[in-house]
């Protein structure tokens, strides 16, 4: 039996090149390769903290190449135990023989793969000089979106808003020796109406992106809210906005930030401009003027998780 390699955090932080990884994941959707049965997604309760916690299995399979699954758990309370609210675990396969050939710690694949998913769809739909970056939320994909977002565009400014200023600071503090300037804010509304890009992710239930403070050009990135009856951004934001989403498989149907104003007629399925496969495959168009506001939601999808361990196998290993 073939050695099982162990792929740690370490070293999914020491060796990830955003740009790197946002071209593979373009290969990749650009490919249609992969094959990517919807994820399973099951709420169970935890009575004992009065709050549901939730397992998320993510396999797809790119046949005769590779494989794997991501298993992960989300519990919203555990900051009480001083621990992360998401855990989970990849195993990357062999897809003609079956077997494992890694376990990587899927807390930073996650972030970095969900990171470069998101500044791929910038490099659509944000302008192309967009300059000032405002990131909502002070978790594990904080650093990792604004790192990613400033390689493909020439980001100089980047505010950071969190429900604990000190979280804030520190944000602010790793990203000292970067190509940007970073600034703690204590309110969301005082650059919300002037940056470029506005990306959040929270596990906020309820929007804090509110769409009157939206100006033209901006884009959206709009990462948390993994639940149907929560989201970051509300009506009126989803009206300016042309909306797009990573899948139509997941973004239609697994967040609030599109469910919710498909219920309430406020957004027709129709309506919903592309998805990364489209983009990538220059199917339809992404931006189309300056002045356009877009909205991109993004709730992960089960191919961005094989292109990252492959990518990180492939370092790992020297192919």
């Amino acid at each position: 039996m073939n050695e099982i390699l162990q792929i740690s955090d370490t070293f999914i932080e020491e060796n990830t090149v955003f740009l790197e990884l946002v071209n593979e994941l373009k290969k990749m959707f650009s490919s249609n390769e992969v094959l990517v049965p919807m994820r399973h997604h099951h709420d169970f309760p935890n009575p004992e903290l009065k709050s549901d916690s939730t397992l998320l299995l993510m396999p797809a399979w790119n046949p005769s190449k590779n494989a794997g699954v991501k298993i992960v758990t989300v519990s919203p309370e555990n900051g009480q135990f001083n621990m992360p609210s998401i855990q989970g675990t990849y195993i990357y396969l062999d897809a003609i023989k079956g077997s494992i050939k890694a376990i990587l710690e899927a807390k930073s694949l996650t972030v970095k793969r969900t990171a470069a998913a998101s500044a791929l769809a910038s490099s659509f739909l944000s302008r192309k000089d967009s300059k000032s970056l405002l990131m909502i939320g002070t978790g594990a994909l904080s650093v990792n979106l604004i790192k990613a977002h400033a390689s493909v565009r020439p980001i100089e400014k980047v505010y950071v808003w969190g429900r604990n200023y000190e979280k804030a600071i520190r944000i602010c503090e790793q990203l000292k020796g970067e190509n940007y300037i970073s600034f703690p804010v204590k309110n969301i509304e005082d650059k919300i109406s002037e940056v470029d890009i506005i990306s959040s992710a929270t596990l906020s239930p309820i929007p804090l992106v509110l769409g009157k403070y939206l100006k033209e050009g901006q884009h959206l990135d709009l990462v948390g809210s993994y639940k149907k009856d929560t989201r970051e951004a509300d009506d009126e934001a989803v009206k300016k906005s042309s909306v797009f989403v990573d899948t139509y498989q997941g973004g239609l149907k697994e967040s609030g930030d599109i469910l919710i104003p498909l219920q309430r007629g406020i957004l027709k399925e129709e309506e919903v401009k592309a998805d990364l496969f489209e983009l990538c495959t220059d199917k339809k168009q992404g931006r189309v003027s300056s002045s356009e506001i877009t909205f991109f939601k993004s709730v992960g999808h089960a191919l961005e998780d094989l292109t990252a361990a492959n990518y990180y196998y492939k370092k790992y290993t020297n192919e």
